[in-house]
C-alpha cells in the first residue's frame, strides 16, 4: 500500500510542477465567429387568440405575430399564416422572392402546393416543413381551406420582390 500512495503523491507532485499545455482549437469559438454584439432577447411568450389574426403582406392570408421581432430586437420574425379560402390561383400565384438571411415554414395544418425555382412543384402537408434560401423565387399554387403555416423569418423586416414573370412551370425549368 505504501506504493500506491507513493505513486499518487509523485503524480500529484508532477502536476503541480509540470507547465500546464494548451490544447489547441480546431474550431474557433461561437463569440470570435460572431462579427457584431447581438442586442439583448427578452421573454415573450404568445398564445392563440383569434383575435390577433389580420392583415399583411398577402390578401389572401392573415397573419398573427408571435412577438418574436420586437423580443430579439428585429433580428427575428415569427407568424402564424392563416390562408384565406377558397384558394384562388389568379390571386396567389404570382412570382416572387423575399430578400431575407433565413427563411423556415413548418405546416401546422392543411396542405400548401407551391412551386420553388429549381425544385418544381411541391405539396407540403400539416408536419412538413422547408427552408428557402435567400431569394429564392417562389409560387403559392394552391391551398386547402383550412391551411396554416408558421414561418420564421430573419431579420425580421424585409422586401418581398413581385416579379412580372410567370411561374417556374410554365417557363419549362
Amino acid at each position: 500500500m505504501a506504493k500506491t500512495n507513493a505513486k499518487s503523491s509523485a503524480r500529484r507532485a508532477s502536476r503541480r510542477t509540470a507547465p500546464k499545455q494548451r490544447v489547441a482549437r480546431k474550431t474557433p469559438s461561437r463569440a470570435r465567429m460572431r462579427t457584431k454584439a447581438r442586442p439583448r432577447q427578452r421573454f415573450v411568450a404568445s398564445h392563440h387568440r383569434e383575435d390577433d389574426f389580420e392583415g399583411g403582406l398577402r390578401t389572401y392570408a392573415k397573419y398573427r405575430d408571435l412577438g418574436i421581432a420586437d423580443a430579439t430586437n428585429g433580428m427575428v420574425r415569427a407568424h402564424v399564416i392563416r390562408f384565406i379560402p377558397p384558394c384562388r390561383p389568379e390571386d396567389v400565384s404570382k412570382r416572387h422572392y423575399h430578400d431575407v438571411e433565413f427563411q423556415m415554414i413548418y405546416v401546422l395544418k392543411g396542405w400548401i402546393k407551391t412551386e420553388l425555382d429549381g425544385q418544381g412543384a411541391i405539396v407540403m402537408r400539416a408536419g412538413s416543413a422547408w427552408i428557402q434560401p435567400p431569394r429564392i423565387e417562389h409560387v403559392v399554387l394552391d391551398y386547402s381551406d383550412d391551411c396554416e403555416v408558421l414561418e420564421i423569418i430573419l431579420p425580421a423586416d424585409f422586401a418581398t420582390v413581385e416579379l412580372d414573370e410567370p411561374p417556374v412551370l410554365s417557363r419549362g425549368r
